[in-house]
């Protein structure tokens, strides 16, 4: 697919069917998160792989919405602050480098088509709790990973007008 036309062509998907997703799609998947640039190339980050099945009512506790817990796969990404670039006049770049992370996971999922939906609104003691996730790991974003029950391209986008400020 071009370029153009992936990014045209993702969106974000509230409905997933049950069915498995593939491996070698997944492993291709952590592949683009792997090639993401991180700051100083410090790679400051992890990949939560996280199975949905027999798990739902638990993993609800991080977002409560039922199709958050309808694919069979939930990625998360956290950052890990202590080891990620510091700008300098104190700006940790963590979260920068861990949405650059989820960006490509979720551009390498549509160019599979699978379905992914950026979550930030997260309860992020939950996600902590629920996850048993080590002290120096801070989510910063999850997404459902699966095929989508139905595909919706119609995205709503401002004017490059409103967006660009040039000098």
């Amino acid at each position: 697919m071009e370029y153009f036309d992936l990014i045209r062509k993702r969106c974000s998907i509230r409905a997933y069917k049950k069915d498995n997703v593939e491996e070698e799609k997944l492993k291709l998947i952590l592949e683009a998160a792997r090639l993401a640039p991180t700051s100083a190339n410090k790679q400051a980050f992890k990949i939560l792989v996280i199975k949905t099945n027999g798990r739902e009512n638990e993993l609800k506790k991080i977002y409560n919405r039922e199709w958050f817990v309808e694919a069979p796969i939930i990625l998360g990404i956290c950052s890990i602050p202590s080891k990620a670039w510091t700008r300098a006049d104190g700006k940790n770049y963590c979260d920068i480098d861990a949405a650059i992370v989820m960006d490509h996971i979720i551009l390498a999922a549509t160019e599979l088509n699978l379905g992914t939906c950026w979550i930030g609104a997260f309860d992020n003691k939950a996600a902590k709790e629920v996850l048993k996730l080590d002290s120096n790991l801070e989510p910063v974003a999850f997404t459902p990973l699966g095929y989508p029950k139905e595909h919706n391209y119609n995205k709503i986008r401002k004017d490059i007008e409103e967006l660009v400020i040039w000098y």
